[in-house]
């Protein structure tokens, strides 16, 4: 087949394994794979066309949409839509697709889709990992009445649009397809299913001996146990709510807290760190992605926060980070998700995000626990559960029930 697959990531680096990556080169092992994917004005890089790893790679130059500020944001989220769709006039005016592969973010494919959908008379996958404008909703960046209704409105429409252009819809777990069912009655439900985050499973875990050169390494304790959360700082994280928790923690004596990322509420716990000095807290930069895993590995738990006020289910693609190295996880979010089912019992613990009592009783379960035990069940259920082969199985099986076989 000729499949085409829209992205708002930017695709730098093709042998970076990530939920992105990993399903396109699946994909690309047995059919033939095109790729189109933004390339930020800030780059100063025209649209392009080139081929890698087996991967037709259509750049399209877009204006700017991450680190930049929301008005910037939204125009250019807008405008995506229509640039997207004259690069693939353009540049792919003689390929025919049968299947198109997208997902959220952006909502505003939906015209995109159509225009391949007509023209090819192609089968259309959404891949849904962000129900959007709902969660700007959630934090307060948007609202449902005002001006800020208008634009509230305006991409609530293209939400439907998106969900009406779609042959199948695949959430990431349970409780986004409930959620999606639920807010959205005129879909069919034989649509929707189940197509959670995968990536192609790597064994991440480290020995004893290696561990410990890489704490000693990066001044991690070596005789505490070390709890890290490794990602995106921003608003979606409730940062304020993780400052409560390692202020909570920090006169304790048995467990040491490794932050590693950035974004935009980075700063927040920077000067948290800078005025108060906790003496189990480190925070560090985002590192290169071969530093970033061996560091990880290197920890005895990984941590996930998600805002409180969160009424969509969000499902962090991080946690297959953890669980590839071998982690059990402590999930903080709010009580919409169903990530903490999935974790709580076998490989990890959940509380809720407004709660530093829960996150503490949380921290004193896993000081007690068998964390080697856990970390092996969490790499486990990755193995059975988060494979690439499972989403790329229910994708095929979603159009051609003998594709698989």
């Amino acid at each position: 087949m000729n499949i085409l697959f829209l992205s708002l990531g930017e695709f730098n680096e093709m042998t970076a394994g990530s939920v992105h990556v990993d399903i396109l080169k699946r994909l690309a092992h047995d059919h033939n794979m095109y790729l189109v994917c933004k390339c930020e004005r800030r780059n100063h890089k025209s649209t392009s066309l080139l081929h890698e790893s087996n991967i037709s790679i259509l750049r399209v130059k877009t204006g700017n949409i991450k680190k930049t500020n929301l008005l910037e944001k939204g125009i250019s989220t807008i405008l995506i839509e229509s640039q997207f769709k004259n690069a693939i006039k353009q540049y792919y005016k003689d390929i025919k697709f049968d299947l198109v592969l997208y997902e959220t973010p952006p909502i505003t494919f939906a015209s995109v889709v159509k225009f391949i959908k007509n023209r090819d008379n192609a089968n259309t996958y959404l891949m849904l990992k962000d129900i959007f404008p709902q969660n700007a909703i959630d934090l307060g960046m948007m609202k449902t009445t005002g001006i800020k209704g208008f634009i509230y409105k305006y991409f609530r429409k293209k939400e439907k649009k998106l969900y009406a252009v779609s042959d199948k819809i695949g959430c990431m777990s349970q409780a986004n397809v409930d959620y999606v069912l639920k807010h959205n009655p005129e879909i069919n439900p034989d649509k929707v299913e189940i197509c959670p985050n995968s990536i192609e499973v790597q064994d991440m875990r480290l020995i004893n001996e290696e561990k410990l050169a890489i704490r000693q390494k990066y001044g991690i304790p070596t005789d505490k146990k070390v709890f890290v959360y490794g990602g995106n700082l921003g608003k979606p994280q409730g940062i304020p709510f993780i400052i409560d928790c390692l202020r909570k923690e920090k006169e304790n004596d048995k467990a040491f807290f490794l932050i590693v990322g950035d974004g935009t509420e980075y700063g927040k716990l920077e000067a948290f760190v800078n005025e108060e000095k906790p003496t189990n807290v480190k925070l560090m930069k985002r590192l290169q992605k071969t530093d970033y895993d061996r560091m990880i590995a290197a920890c005895d738990a990984g941590m996930i926060f998600l805002d409180h006020r969160f009424t969509i289910p969000n499902f962090p693609s991080r946690l297959l980070s953890y669980m590839q190295a071998g982690l059990p996880v402590l999930a903080c979010t709010d009580p919409n998700t169903d990530v903490g089912q999935v974790i709580n019992g076998g490989f990890g613990w959940w509380c809720e995000s407004d709660s530093t009592e829960g996150f503490s009783e949380c921290i004193i379960n896993a000081c007690s626990s068998d964390l080697l035990c856990k970390g092996n069940n969490s790499f486990k259920y990755l193995c059975e559960n988060y494979s690439v082969e499972n989403s790329y199985r229910v994708i095929m099986e979603a159009f051609d029930e003998d594709c698989c076989k």
